[in-house]
């Protein structure tokens, strides 16, 4: 996803979808370790998206404080 994506989600709603993803990231991973994964790909996607989400999310932080 697109961090203008992230953007236009409220607070909430980017705390929620950043549990999601976590807990994709960690299935992924369990996957990995037991049976071999269809896209190896998704692993690193899935760490791409978690890191734009966070960026987000702490560039929100930052605009609340310099208010």
């Amino acid at each position: 996803m697109k961090a203008d994506n992230y953007r236009e989600m409220s607070t909430d709603e980017r705390f929620v979808k950043l549990e999601e993803l976590q807990r994709q990231l960690f299935e992924l991973k369990s996957q990995s370790v037991t049976e071999k994964l269809e896209n190896t790909k998704a692993v690193a996607n899935l760490k791409r998206d978690i890191a734009r989400l966070k960026t987000v999310i702490r560039e929100g932080e930052l605009e609340i404080n310099k208010k």
